[in-house]
């Protein structure tokens, strides 16, 4: 008589990525960045909104309305619009990150970063990194660009590089809206509406094209708790001089509140669409 034997019954493997701790989850999420870097390397256009923009509005805000703002002291006008444009333009320079994770999604990119045996996270903090180098292009292009038109740094470069620690740890925090969008909307085109919906009002209803104090009390209710507003005063007293301690403290809380708040909400979105 012939026996069958019943081979044991072996639990299929989990993946390494799923059981590895958070060192290995910020390995892959570097690889995915470097992914992204490429990608942004064979495609130069992609940084138009880092530098040709800011530098578009520049030109524009101070030679058109610096003269009627400023009273014909366009110079002037320059000094106080350089900062105010930096913290705009970072605002804005994290709309295309949700638009490109929405893109991907829906050209199937997620589904074979699903099959993979990396952290779930990775693809989303992956692209957050990768937009790290965006955000130094527009800093660095912006001030260069400005310093020709006439702009001076009136501190030092110490404060210089502290401007642009405090510019691009918001801008790191504030992406998150975008990204929470990317994965919320059904299309590119989608979330780039509803982000300029979001950026513009905060954009224009706080220092960084006139002083608040000029403005309606009520509207200077709003640019009082502005998160913008307080970026922008951090930008303007380090490279202009002046006190920054209050508003640092503020751009503080405001980059705690963003990661907090929508780091957990994006990863929980992505997780339902992804």
């Amino acid at each position: 008589m012939s026996t069958l034997t019943e081979l044991p019954a072996t639990a299929a493997p989990v993946p390494a990525a799923r059981t590895g701790g958070p060192l290995r989850a910020l390995r892959h999420a570097l690889a995915l960045a470097g992914r992204s870097l490429v990608k942004t390397a064979r495609t130069p256009e992609a940084l138009i909104d880092v530098t040709v923009q800011p530098a578009i509005f520049l030109v524009m805000f101070t030679y058109i309305f610096g003269g009627a703002i400023a009273a014909g002291d366009r110079g002037a006008y320059l000094q106080f619009l350089v900062p105010g444009l930096l913290g705009q333009s970072i605002a804005l320079a994290g709309v295309s990150l949700g638009t490109n994770l929405n893109d991907d999604i829906t050209k199937g990119v997620f589904d074979r970063f699903r099959s993979l045996p990396i952290a779930r996270s990775a693809p989303l903090v992956g692209a957050v990194l990768a937009d790290l180098a965006r955000y130094l292009v527009l800093f660095c292009s912006l001030t260069g660009f400005a310093w020709l038109m006439g702009f001076r740094v009136l501190t030092g470069p110490l404060e210089l590089l502290a401007a642009l620690g405090v510019s691009v740890a918001f801008a790191l925090s504030f992406c998150w809206i975008s990204v929470l969008v990317g994965m919320l909307v059904r299309t590119p085109g989608a979330v780039q509406g509803v982000m300029f919906l979001l950026v513009l009002p905060l954009s224009f209803g706080s220092n960084v094209f006139v002083d608040s104090s000029t403005m309606p009390g009520w509207l200077q209710a709003f640019v009082g708790v502005n998160p913008i507003t307080h970026l922008v005063e951090v930008v303007r007293g380090l490279l202009l001089g002046g006190p920054v301690a209050g508003d640092l403290a503020w751009t503080g809380g405001w980059i705690a509140f963003f990661l907090l708040v929508f780091v957990p909400l994006a990863l929980r979105a992505y997780n339902r669409r992804a």
